[in-house]
């Protein structure tokens, strides 16, 4: 699973945006289930900036965003992403060895769309 979070930093606060990320990221790679995360700037948009993680499922996310040390280090920052869909399952991959592509099944359930909590 892909985590996605775009974020738009003002011009003169770069340093501080990169200290708080690489501590977010630091918080988020000690949790279990986390794979590989990192933190990119936009080449034609200095202002753009994009922290990407990957974990092994949508549950290792949310339970590492529930634990003390992210919500303490890594929260306050998140919060401050791009308002937009950030949780990603990965459906298709190309491991670059060529076997060409691998597809994967979805995790989620059939009914995703039409259930959730009761009005």
């Amino acid at each position: 699973m892909l985590v996605a979070l775009r974020f738009t930093v003002v011009e003169g606060d770069e340093a501080t945006f990169r200290r708080r990320a690489e501590t977010a990221m630091t918080a988020l790679s000690a949790r279990p289930g986390f794979r590989r995360g990192g933190l990119s700037r936009a080449i034609d948009d200095v202002g753009a900036w994009l922290l990407l993680t990957e974990w092994d499922s949508v549950g290792s996310w949310r339970r590492a965003l529930s634990s003390y040390d992210v919500k303490m280090s890594a929260v306050p920052l998140l919060s401050q992403a791009v308002d937009e869909p950030s949780a990603y399952e990965t459906l298709v991959v190309d491991d670059g060895g060529g076997a060409g592509l691998h597809v994967i099944a979805s995790d989620r359930a059939a009914d995703a769309d039409t259930t959730g909590p009761l009005r």
